[in-house]
């Protein structure tokens, strides 16, 4: 490469592809010249010297395009090196899990970084995507979400879905959810491990961490407010009846929606209860039965796919302290959720079934958009 041909490349810089497309055909109809085509473009942001060194080029080669081969040669993204990486970046047929990381490769190959993320994506076209975390589904599991999840589909349309309370029950600890990918501690590079305090390199998380359980009902008539466990109470059948269902629950779904709503409840033991089924077919308009509700469902409910998680990222922004502090958290993050995030999530459950039907019964959520 000239240094002629590097001064071009830099000063051409400042012409757009489609620039060069319409001087070529100019050129090639009108034999214009720079002084032509500066007097006929004087909005053009246009370089003398740069259509001089263009209209030469069309003339020696009659192309506008760079030479085959011109260009800084290449020192890393060699054949050799881009089937190096090839072979570490994927998991092979025979050996999964067997990949690296592109710091990994980069360690392992002596390969600069940036020059094997361009060999990724640029040689190899290779496109990343990111493993989600999904519940575990039995055989059995599949095919009863299958059949439900299409009787459900048939039983309430659209219209219908709006008169659903989802409920879900979930436990908070005082101890935050750790995430350890972006916790790391930058000292001196002399500095050696042992003369850093342990506090700092060390997360304790206490082996029983307090906790509280909550249980709550959403629609898109309303939502309840929080109701809370008491502490060291097992919820059992007669617990769930008696305080979460008659005590707490149903009189203020009642409230919301008078006698127009339909009760959802999951597969837990305590919900499927033959007592359970029975309070709820007097004391409910209607009710999704435990033979209709897909089992293993966290993916069908409002509640868990949407509502749980971004409490639990609201939640947890500051250590909590305690319990006192976990519960007066809980009260102050659910009353900061807008109605419209619940009808979004409640928006979603039909298209939600749809892709449980279309998986035949599996996981769906990796390819929800």
């Amino acid at each position: 490469m000239t240094r002629c041909d590097v001064i071009a490349m830099f000063v051409n810089m400042g012409l757009s592809n489609e620039d060069k497309v319409l001087i070529k055909c100019l050129f090639e109809l009108k034999g214009y010249n720079s002084h032509q085509f500066m007097k006929e473009f004087p909005n053009k942001d246009w370089n003398k010297s740069s259509l001089n060194r263009l209209l030469k080029k069309l003339r020696d080669t009659g192309t506008v395009n760079r030479r085959p081969g011109s260009g800084r040669q290449r020192t890393a993204r060699t054949d050799n090196n881009v089937q190096l990486v090839d072979e570490l970046v994927q998991s092979q047929e025979d050996k999964p899990q067997t990949h690296r990381t592109l710091r990994e490769i980069s360690r392992e190959t002596d390969i600069h970084l940036s020059s094997v993320h361009r060999i990724v994506h640029r040689d190899l076209n290779l496109r990343c995507f990111k493993k989600r975390r999904a519940h575990e589904i039995t055989d059995a599991n599949c095919q009863a979400r299958l059949q439900r999840s299409r009787l459900l589909l048939r039983r309430f349309p659209q219209t219908a879905v709006d008169f659903i309370f989802f409920t879900d029950e979930k436990v908070f600890t005082v101890a935050s959810p750790v995430n350890t990918q972006n916790d790391r501690v930058y000292a001196p590079s002399s500095t050696k491990k042992r003369d850093i305090a342990p506090k700092r390199l060390l997360r304790c998380r206490p082996t029983f961490s307090k906790s509280l359980m909550v249980s709550v009902a959403v629609s898109k008539l309303g939502c309840t407010e929080l109701f809370f466990v008491q502490p060291g109470v097992k919820v059992d059948g007669r617990y769930y009846r008696e305080v979460l269902l008659k005590e707490q629950m149903l009189p203020v779904m009642r409230r919301i929606a008078g006698d127009t709503f339909v009760f959802q409840q999951d597969s837990a033991p305590a919900h499927r209860a033959r007592d359970t089924v029975q309070l709820l077919q007097q004391e409910t308009p209607a009710f999704i039965s435990p033979d209709l509700w897909p089992p293993n469902s966290p993916d069908l409910n409002p509640v868990d796919y949407r509502i749980w998680g971004l409490m639990q990222q609201r939640l947890y922004k500051t250590p909590v302290r305690d319990t006192m502090d976990l519960k007066k958290r809980l009260v102050d993050t659910w009353a900061s959720i807008p109605q419209c995030v619940v009808d979004e999530a409640v928006d979603q459950w039909t298209a939600r079934l749809r892709a449980c039907v279309k998986a035949k019964g599996r996981q769906f959520e990796h390819l929800l958009q």
